[in-house]
């Protein structure tokens, strides 16, 4: 069974627990401009929404790598950058309609969301369960691939 990180803004505090626990998972420090998961933070309405890699099923990340740096991971579902192949082009970044996929100065590399290995630090670490890993069938994964389906039908006809 597929899981995914399931997003409720309503939920979110702004706390940046969820950053925090991501970046020291993935980089060993506590520095959230080194999260996989960021809070969008609405200032004039006073809301916070977390957003982080979506796991596309037809993953435009993973496609415009000309070096194939990004895979799929069969087992947690998550496109995964491998840091060893991955050259710094950055390509992806231009190819994700989100934003999710970043470049590491540091590194040299990509980064994004990869599910913790399937143990998602920021879900663990929110107080509020604004942020959760659940079985992907509960998600509306497939509503949203539905709707992706439909709107891209209605692209084709128009063409």
């Amino acid at each position: 069974m597929l899981r995914s990180l399931h997003i409720e803004p309503v939920k979110c505090t702004g706390c940046l627990q969820c950053e925090m626990a991501c970046s020291y998972q993935a980089e060993g420090v506590f520095n959230p401009s080194k999260s996989r998961i960021k809070i969008f933070n609405f200032h004039e309405e006073g809301r916070f929404v977390p957003y982080t890699c979506t796991q596309c099923y037809e993953a435009w990340c993973m496609h415009a790598c000309p070096v194939e740096a990004i895979v799929y991971n069969a087992e947690t579902g998550a496109k995964v950058v491998v840091e060893e192949i991955c050259v710094g082009c950055k390509v992806c970044t231009i190819a994700c309609p989100f934003g999710t996929v970043n470049y590491l100065q540091d590194t040299g590399i990509v980064y994004k969301c990869d599910l913790c290995g399937g143990a998602p630090e920021c879900a663990r670490a929110c107080p509020t369960e604004a942020i959760t890993y659940i079985d992907a069938d509960h998600t509306g994964l497939e509503r949203m691939r539905a709707h992706a389906a439909q709107n891209l039908s209605k692209d084709s006809a128009r063409a």
